[in-house]
């Protein structure tokens, strides 16, 4: 069972709370939050997003050069500052990275996946 608390007039969730829920638990949930409490039965098994077709898909089409792009947004850094910590590279080269101009050498891949801690065949 899963009940979800939704925040008044913005539709964002609060939290959710999965597993065998208490009945009281509910009743408090329905008495404090009313008509943004979503309570759902569904007992489907989750799904492993890595064996979908979809994920293979994507994986394919996904680039180095854009693996590298979405870990630098994600790790809040300007291209500039990934050249810096890679160690003096242009943001110029960072740019050129990204867009598949330029390839990502070993070395740098293996900078990138000490930086990052993940595999370095994600930027190879």
């Amino acid at each position: 069972m899963l009940a979800v608390v939704r925040k008044p007039r913005t539709n964002t969730t609060l939290f959710k709370i999965k597993g065998d829920i208490p009945s009281g638990v509910l009743e408090y949930l329905e008495r404090e939050f009313g008509q943004d409490v979503e309570v759902v039965e569904n007992d489907e098994e989750l799904l492993n997003i890595f064996d979908t077709d979809w994920y293979k898909d994507v994986s394919k089409a996904t680039t180095p050069g854009d693996t590298l792009k979405i870990y630098r947004e994600n790790f809040g850094l300007t291209q500039a500052g990934l050249g810096q910590k890679l160690g003096k590279f242009t943001r110029q080269k960072i740019s050129d990275m990204e867009r598949n101009k330029r390839s990502i050498s070993k070395d740098v891949a293996k900078k990138l996946s000490q930086l990052f801690d993940v595999p370095i065949d994600r930027f190879l």
